[in-house]
């Protein structure tokens, strides 16, 4: 398959802290790539990156046909303002930790208020839209319920329909776990597992090493900024190369 994502010597720095030092990677359309690594190595900054959240110091992305952050103008590469920016992020969903939908909204207006007032669906046609998403991720039920109502399980359910929802090109996941208490993160991980069925290209950055086996096309350890190892879940986990990941997958069991 063609790739969909294009990372070429990308950097992040934070004063003096490099973050990211030279990362060099290719996402195929369809493909499921899980990124692992120890909390600091640059996997969640790397995410934040590819949906422009973060701003790089050197390099390139580029998604489908798009560069991250940057428009072709004349033949070169330039700027993008914040229409072409916002116009962008459309095209990539994203799932945070912390689930962040709106307090003051329900289940189903989480979903909505995007369909309604980025893409102007109208009130059936967001309703209808959110509906079909809700049954999929099993939230039917409880669509009209306030996020102050729901478990973590629960919001995050409805955090990934809302980004679904706005029928991204790839899908970007932080650790959609990590603040789920341990009985709910099966939910969650059966709903990401549906997605990457279907055929959504997903990068996802996790600790939930029998998602990654299961599930990943490829994994990709992150060390100090860098990727370290990358290569088919079996032989990542199975026959590790690289000193460092042997460790940290020694550390998970």
């Amino acid at each position: 398959m063609s790739a969909l994502v294009r990372m070429s010597n990308v950097h992040k720095r934070y004063g003096a802290a490099h973050v990211l030092r030279g990362i060099d990677l290719e996402v195929a359309t369809g493909e499921v790539l899980c990124l692992i690594g120890a909390s600091g190595s640059g996997k969640s900054t790397l995410l934040r990156c590819i949906n422009y959240l973060e701003k790089l110091d050197e390099g390139v992305i580029k998604v489908g046909e798009s560069y991250v952050g940057r428009v072709v103008r004349n033949g070169r590469l330039h700027e993008a303002n914040e229409k072409q920016i916002a116009d962008y992020r459309r095209t990539v969903g994203m799932a945070f930790q912390h689930f962040n939908l709106f307090g003051h909204l329900t289940a189903r207006e989480n979903i909505t208020v995007g369909l309604r007032k980025v893409l102007r669906l109208s009130r059936d046609e967001a309703d209808a839209r959110a509906d079909t998403l809700l049954e999929r991720v099993g939230m039917t039920a409880r669509r009209d319920a306030y996020p102050r109502h729901l478990s973590g399980g629960q919001q995050q359910r409805v955090a990934i329909a809302r980004s679904l929802a706005m029928e991204p090109q790839l899908m970007l996941f932080d650790e959609p776990t990590s603040a789920l208490d341990p009985e709910l993160v099966g939910e969650v991980l059966a709903v990401m597992k549906d997605v990457a069925a279907d055929g959504m290209t997903m990068i996802v950055v996790t600790h939930e090493m029998r998602f990654a086996r299961h599930v990943a096309d490829r994994i990709a350890f992150v060390e100090q900024g860098v990727i370290a190892e990358i290569g088919s879940a079996e032989q990542v986990i199975e026959s590790p190369k690289n000193e460092r990941l042997a460790t940290f997958l020694g550390h998970l069991n």
